[in-house]
């Protein structure tokens, strides 16, 4: 039964499509399906009694009829085009998402490759010396400043796109961006850290670019800077808000 109904709608959507108003020069108007011009007679279906009709032509406002009638004809036109366009734009970010694999990461599409960005591993540095940090996991809190840094001056990734766009898949507990990293020697910094045991508070600071982020699934967003990269180093960044729990993946613009 619903099926019916739903094929009945349809149907009538349809039709009401193809309806439009014959206006008469005294300001009222018939819905009619088609009409034309026969001598002096305006001969048309009409909507609401199912039949055809007359009328005077002298009656008939032709000049106001054809005019809505071809702005109408335009707009509908536009209208299918935005919503071809629009149904195109979801079929291949529906076969994009297909091609994601089902593990949280970061991930890049070229063409009908699709690349895993690996996480770099990461150091914490202060005063106190250097930690690797766990993916993921807090830094034990030591009075003072720091930073997170991964080894290396250069990333091993450089993309050749200065507008580069990735697929972060990630639980609802965390976020991501992209960030700037700052050279330094022998490493690359991610964030600089102001650690404050009394207030158990660790204040992280980073360069982030803006970017826009798309969500295309409940897990799967898409992620690209707003404007494009100038040359240097930079990652994805996936952590927890609040926490210095992160992932780094880091890459490069050259």
């Amino acid at each position: 039964m619903y099926r019916i109904l739903a094929f009945l709608a349809l149907v009538s959507a349809l039709l009401a499509e193809g309806n439009f108003r014959l206006f008469l020069k005294d300001g009222t108007h018939h819905l009619v399906r088609e009409y034309s011009v026969q001598g002096d007679r305006v001969r048309y279906y009409s909507v609401e009694r199912s039949d055809w009709e007359e009328i005077p032509a002298e009656l008939v406002d032709l000049k106001r009829t054809e005019k809505i009638r071809q702005e109408r004809a335009a707009e509908e036109k536009d209208r299918r085009a935005a919503d071809q366009a629009e149904e195109t734009a979801e079929r291949e970010i529906r076969k994009e998402i297909e091609r994601i694999p089902v593990e949280p990461g970061v991930y890049l599409p070229d063409g009908e490759k699709i690349t895993a960005l690996t996480a770099s591993e990461m150091k914490v540095t202060t005063s106190k010396g250097r930690k690797v940090l766990q993916v993921l996991a807090p830094i034990p809190i030591i009075p003072g400043k720091g930073t997170v840094e991964v080894d290396g001056e250069r990333s091993k990734t450089i993309l050749p796109m200065d507008r580069p766009e990735f697929f972060v898949r990630v639980g609802e507990e965390l976020r991501f961006s992209i960030v700037r990293m700052k050279p330094k020697k022998g490493a690359r910094i991610v964030e600089n850290l102001q650690i404050i045991p009394v207030a158990n508070e660790t204040i992280e600071e980073r360069d982030e670019v803006p970017v826009f982020r798309h969500q295309v699934a409940p897990d799967l967003f898409k992620l690209w800077p707003q404007s494009p990269l100038e040359p240097g180093e930079y990652a994805v960044i996936v952590f927890r808000e609040g926490k210095v729990e992160l992932q780094v993946f880091d890459f490069a613009r050259r």
